[in-house]
């Protein structure tokens, strides 16, 4: 449980090589030691890296689960590894794909494996996750959702449709939740400058990873269900659900 200065115990991170992720973790890690599972894949080339910063940003220990988004029937058993450890105080799903998005809607398989990476996985470990923590009776899951979801544009509709079915599932299961002293936040960061941004080009209001890894943790603190990283998203956002379409298809992104 984290105590009143917001440290945890034990931290799971979803994608276990997520900038954002590991940025939130990084965070999380200046209240004090914790330790922190990482579920990523094992031959990822990142891994070791992403240990390593870990424990020179003060994690008590790091330990590393083989995690693929995309083989669902391995997701009981990380899940139930990840919790072997002790009650899991806070648990962020981080992982994602933006890809091509005009290959996307032109490719039958690639548009399938953008959906379940971006939505049906998310929703596995979600469900499973939910179970934990209604167990436990305490405890925090931290989506990262996307600003893409609350409008789907032309730009990026495979991504963002996917984005738009992942909010409204995890904002509904902190509803469900609620009566089990669990919380679920929802992260809208926006465009976040990482690498897998980088070719997408520089977007209005586009944030750093530490903002968005400041704004979560000051967000699971107050008990938040949702955040925009960005305040003026918010306003952005709610306009953009009045435009009609044949206005909305002219704008220039």
């Amino acid at each position: 449980m984290l105590n009143a200065v917001g440290q945890a115990q034990n931290i799971l991170l979803l994608g276990g090589t997520s900038e954002i992720g590991l940025a939130i973790v990084k965070e999380f890690l200046t209240k004090g030691p914790s330790r922190v599972i990482l579920a990523a894949r094992e031959d990822s080339p990142r891994v070791e890296a992403a240990v390593e910063s870990l424990k020179a940003s003060g994690a008590s220990a790091v330990d590393v689960l083989d995690f693929d988004a995309t083989k669902f029937d391995t997701h009981q058993e990380v899940i139930d590894l990840a919790f072997l450890g002790g009650d899991v105080d806070v648990a962020i799903v981080a992982f994602g794909t933006l890809g091509d998005q005009e290959a996307l809607w032109q490719d039958q398989k690639l548009a399938v494996a953008s959906a379940e990476t971006n939505f049906t996985a998310p929703v596995s470990v979600g469900v499973l996750l939910a179970q934990k923590l209604k167990a436990q009776g305490h405890g925090t899951i931290v989506a990262l959702s996307s600003v893409a979801g609350q409008r789907v544009r032309r730009s990026n509709f495979v991504y963002g449709a996917a984005k738009a079915g992942m909010d409204g599932f995890y904002l509904n299961l902190g509803e469900a939740l609620r009566e089990f002293g669990v919380n679920v936040l929802v992260v809208r960061p926006g465009q976040v400058r990482t690498k897998m941004s980088a070719e997408a080009g520089e977007a209005p209001l586009t944030v750093e990873a530490a903002d968005v890894a400041k704004a979560t943790v000051d967000a699971v603190l107050a008990k938040k269900q949702a955040i925009f990283v960005h305040p003026l998203f918010q306003y952005v956002s709610l306009v953009f659900k009045f435009i009609p379409q044949a206005i909305f298809r002219k704008l220039p992104f």
